[in-house]
């Protein structure tokens, strides 16, 4: 059962390309910020979908919190999460990512970054294998809704603001 998510903060999106995980491409993925007040209805829809995908794939087993897609962004010290939750979702294959008008997009558009609100389409599943009990999200697409504030990348580049005038300057 998908879950479409309506106007959400998107979070470390790796939409285009595989994100890399020490030197290694894994999967594509996206972290939704869901807005505790706002998004409650979705959230409880995500929380008993949680709970159904443990009774009947897990047979009820125990999953650690940090084994769960859905989080508590207030645990997380990362600006923008505190009073969200957060869903991490990710696939093997690109997922779907269209404008407004439901266009495809390319990175090279750079209409979708770290703080813009998407509309987003995830499937839960669970996992049952030697890694472990959990439950995942499978990113299915990701739709741009508005511009937000952008989240610091922690690796931006630097203004022509930031050198001093060196033309009159003898080495």
């Amino acid at each position: 059962m998908s879950i479409k998510l309506n106007n959400v903060r998107l979070s470390f999106p790796s939409l285009f390309q595989k994100a890399q995980f020490e030197g290694a491409d894994t999967k594509y993925e996206a972290t939704f910020l869901l807005d505790k007040v706002k998004h409650a209805d979705v959230i409880t829809q995500i929380e008993e979908a949680i709970k159904g995908r443990i009774a009947s794939d897990l047979k009820g087993a125990k999953v650690a919190r940090d084994k769960l897609c859905l989080r508590d962004g207030d645990e997380v010290e990362y600006d923008g999460y505190a009073g969200h939750m957060t869903l991490k979702a990710s696939t093997k294959k690109r997922p779907l990512v269209v404008n407004k008008d439901k266009t495809p997009l390319t990175e090279q558009d750079g209409v979708v970054y770290s703080g813009c609100y998407v509309n987003g389409i995830i499937d839960l599943w669970a996992q049952n294998n030697q890694f472990g009990k959990r439950i995942n999200a499978t990113l299915l697409g990701v739709q741009f809704a508005s511009d937000g504030e952008a989240f610091s990348s922690g690796g931006s580049s630097a203004s022509v603001d930031d050198f001093d005038d060196l033309d009159n300057e003898a080495f």
